[in-house]
């Protein structure tokens, strides 16, 4: 089946390691209606988390120049992995010299806005450190790879040095997601996770960010888990209103409505599209048909 070609509109590219993404996809169709995207998922490559960092950095670089040829000029990584492996390196070395129009942006950094109010521009430029609110805690489920790096850690910090940040690894879970395990397989594991973040703190974090793309499928599972007055962030819906913000902001990578032309979107797999197909619609919550590409 060819891919089909979007012409002269602007389509947004959106990239993952696999399936966990579409969490993130399905957000922004709903939030941005009126914009067409192309999600590929590496699925052939997944998952990256087992990689070193300069696998994950190659695959990332090629991943996005997939979508850049493609047509899409703007590309979001929706994979906590690769966002935090390499984003800024790309964005500061590779992006500027190689595809200077054009811009690539991750799902971290929107989080970082959510909680200290800085701009999503800080992801491509140094911001001045905010106060933020000195009082609050942060909590971060991650897979232990995203908590190894330290991303939301370092960005926090540099933009409201004030606040505190506790992580906490969920090494099972993506995994178990992934192997459709149900609540009643999945449930002590998270609750285990959250009570040893609790167990090491001296109060109750004031909010949580599940930091991995697969946790809003469990996300009932954590707010069973942790006390009822920790606010729970998920990625897909706080992505979703930053890109539009992001949008509003820089108007050349948004699709100008028109009927000649009506939103699409198109899912690309580097795995085998119709395994993909099948287990994807749990991320997405309705069917989706990927196609392949080499």
């Amino acid at each position: 089946m060819a891919i089909p070609r979007f012409g002269e509109i602007a389509v947004i590219g959106v990239f993952d390691s696999g399936s966990g993404g579409l969490t993130v996809m399905r957000a922004l169709e709903h939030a941005l209606p009126t914009e067409s995207f192309i999600y590929l998922g590496d699925h052939g490559n997944a998952p990256y988390g087992n990689r070193s960092p300069a696998d994950i950095y190659g695959l990332t670089l090629r991943g996005i120049e997939r979508l850049f040829g493609l047509g899409c000029s703007l590309v979001i990584i929706a994979c906590n992995t690769a966002a935090a492996t390499g984003l800024r390196q790309l964005q500061q070395t590779w992006l500027p010299h190689k595809y200077p129009q054009h811009r690539v942006i991750g799902i971290i950094v929107p989080m970082i806005e959510a909680i200290t109010g800085m701009p999503w521009e800080a992801e491509a430029a140094p911001m001045p450190p905010s106060d933020g609110n000195p009082a609050l805690h942060v909590a971060v489920c991650a897979t232990q790879h995203t908590v190894n790096t330290g991303a939301y850690v370092t960005e926090i910090a540099k933009r409201a040095p004030a606040i505190r940040v506790s992580q906490q690894a969920c090494p099972e879970l993506a995994k178990m997601i992934d192997d459709d395990a149900g609540d009643d397989a999945i449930r002590p594991f998270v609750r285990a996770y959250v009570d040893e973040l609790l167990a090491r703190q001296h109060d109750v974090p004031d909010v949580c960010i599940l930091a991995c793309t697969h946790y809003p499928l469990i996300e009932h599972l954590f707010r069973e888990a942790l006390p009822p007055q920790v606010k729970l962030l998920t990625q897909g819906e706080v992505t979703a209103a930053s890109l539009r913000r992001y949008l509003t902001r820089h108007p050349r990578f948004s699709a100008a409505p028109s009927s000649e032309a009506p939103p699409a979107t198109v899912y690309l797999t580097t795995g085998d599209p119709r395994h993909v197909s099948a287990v994807a619609g749990r991320f997405y919550g309705r069917v989706v048909a990927f196609q392949g590409i080499a």
